[in-house]
């Protein structure tokens, strides 16, 4: 009998997988991570409020949350230093997120199950839906088996891009969060990628969710036993976030800007862009 390689098995298990962590973000964070031969059990689900959509404001797709923290893992694991690690952890994002527009024409949850899951009457809906689909049969984890293969080539890609000639300490502002809140380098980094939006992409913001993230992790290892993905921790952070930006989620709306480039980026948070904002919610953790 020929073996199969790890990225086969794991495309033949997205949907077992998915049934036993219970949101596409841990489901891929775990996938992604198991692939490049890491286990961070805890880190993995401390990204469950990211699913549908973060917080389920139908942003971007959790699958993309949870493999962005898988390549960070790796990029952290390959690196020499933590300033290759972002940057690397940034350019297998945007990898992650092209491959994934291209299979679905968007990146954002709500585009793809047609829900608004942040109310009672619309996830009860898609609940509904889901039952009468049958589990296996739902968009979300034919999504999850489709794109399990093509998540882990673009990935391999992305880590594998040599680094561009550039001196400049990298930036992200998802990691500047984690870092203000007592990360570790590894937890920097794990997070890097969702900087400006997720891969730069401009969207649902990623120093929030680095912030989410780092205060889920905190609560998981006080409820080991329970499940992330309504936790106190989570709510703190977004009801924080939302009366510092008036309930404004998108990176590009809240810095007046799109980035085309991390030296963009780095330099938009050097020159004290979102300074405010992020020193705010590394603070939260300090309040809950």
């Amino acid at each position: 009998m020929t073996n199969m390689n790890p990225s086969q098995s794991l495309k033949n298990d997205a949907k077992k997988v998915f049934r036993e962590k219970g949101t596409c973000s841990h489901t891929f964070a775990y996938l992604l991570n198991r692939e490049f031969g890491n286990n961070k059990a805890e880190e993995e689900r401390a990204t469950d409020p990211m699913a549908g959509g973060l917080m389920q404001k139908g942003h971007q797709c959790g699958m993309l949350w949870g493999a962005s923290l898988g390549v960070g893992t790796e990029a952290y694991r390959r690196s020499q230093n933590k300033d290759d690690a972002i940057r690397l952890a940034i350019i297998a994002t945007q990898k992650l997120l092209e491959s994934f527009s291209k299979r679905t024409n968007t990146i954002n949850c709500r585009d793809i199950t047609h829900t608004n899951m942040d109310n009672f009457f619309g996830l009860t809906k898609y609940m509904i839906k889901t039952m009468l689909q049958g589990m296996n049969n739902s968009t979300c984890f034919n999504l999850a088996e489709n794109w399990m293969p093509e998540a882990i080539q673009s990935a391999k890609e992305g880590l594998s891009q040599e680094q561009s000639g550039t001196t400049e300490k990298p930036l992200s502002c998802a990691t500047e969060v984690a870092k203000k809140m007592g990360a570790t380098e590894e937890e920097q980094t794990m997070v890097a990628g969702f900087a400006g939006g997720l891969g730069l992409s401009g969207n649902a913001c990623g120093a929030l969710s680095a912030a989410i993230w780092m205060n889920s992790l905190e609560w998981i290892k006080e409820n080991p036993h329970k499940s992330a993905f309504k936790n106190k921790n989570a709510k703190a952070t977004l009801k924080v976030f939302n009366t510092e930006t008036n309930s404004e989620l998108l990176c590009h709306n809240i810095c007046q800007q799109k980035f085309k480039n991390i030296e963009e980026h780095t330099q938009f948070i050097k020159n004290g862009g979102c300074s405010k904002l992020i020193d705010t919610l590394s603070s939260v953790s300090n309040i809950i």
